[in-house]
């Protein structure tokens, strides 16, 4: 814990090392301030890192007290929201911090580092906008991930692979061996991505849902009917209507 003074109010901040970090910030959320120092700091130098974001501390801290007070619609996407993410409810965490640019991580949880030029009546379009971005690129990950594993131990190999918008179905798989995934499978528990993403590489070989396609598919993923079953049971809730309409 540290405490900076600005004229006649003292700030009390969090200090959080990072080894990974490649250069320090500030983060602030209404009631609480953070300093991501790097591992290699010592008092000195935070404390005059610290004392040159002062007047950038003061003035954030006084836009979040007025946003909060005069704030007579309360935001979807604010501390506290929850995200959908592989079958659960994340928490969603939006701060301040003295970056150029929105930043996201996830830990337990999604944390959201909004910079100084989004304003206040932007926050939903913005956090909304990155978070589709955020999650669409960890849907392909995933989805390569899978493929890669079932390609090296099953030599299954797609004619292409790709992750992407889907107005109706999970997967696809062309007659050339083209296949699609949809991207809001990064709402569902993992395991039900990976039996969409082995079911279509099934399809490689056994191109109809018959008796030769199940028995295929349960030798390349034994235990495929119960990431089915909840896939059956929660394929309303999967889409990203969160991210464009209220809730």
């Amino acid at each position: 814990m540290g405490v900076v003074r600005i004229g006649q109010t003292e700030v009390a901040y969090d200090l959080r090392r990072s080894a990974a970090a490649s250069e320090r910030r500030i983060t602030v959320t209404p009631g609480h301030v953070e300093v991501l120092a790097l591992t290699t700091d010592g008092d000195a130098d935070i404390d005059a890192f610290v004392n040159r974001k002062r007047q950038w501390l003061f003035n954030t801290l006084r836009e979040l007290e007025t946003r909060t007070a005069a704030r007579a619609v309360v935001p979807r996407f604010m501390t506290g929201s929850k995200i959908p993410f592989r079958g659960r409810m994340a928490k969603l965490t939006v701060r301040r911090h003295d970056g150029a640019h929105v930043e996201i991580d996830y830990r337990r949880g999604f944390f959201i580092d909004l910079p100084s030029w989004v304003r206040d009546e932007d926050q939903d379009a913005v956090v909304s906008t990155e978070l589709k971005l955020w999650l669409k690129r960890r849907a392909r990950r995933d989805v390569f991930e899978v493929a890669s594993s079932y390609r090296r131990r099953f030599d299954l190999k797609p004619r292409s692979l790709r992750v992407g918008e889907m107005k109706h179905g999970w997967g696809s798989c062309g007659p050339t061996g083209a296949i699609l995934i949809n991207w809001t499978l990064v709402f569902a528990p993992k395991a039900v991505l990976e039996y969409v993403v082995v079911h279509e590489l099934a399809h490689l070989k056994e191109r109809s849902h018959g008796p030769a396609f199940w028995a295929h598919l349960g030798d390349l993923l034994p235990d495929y009917e119960r990431p089915k079953a909840w896939l059956d049971r929660h394929q309303g809730a999967l889409d990203d209507g969160f991210l464009r309409a209220g809730r």
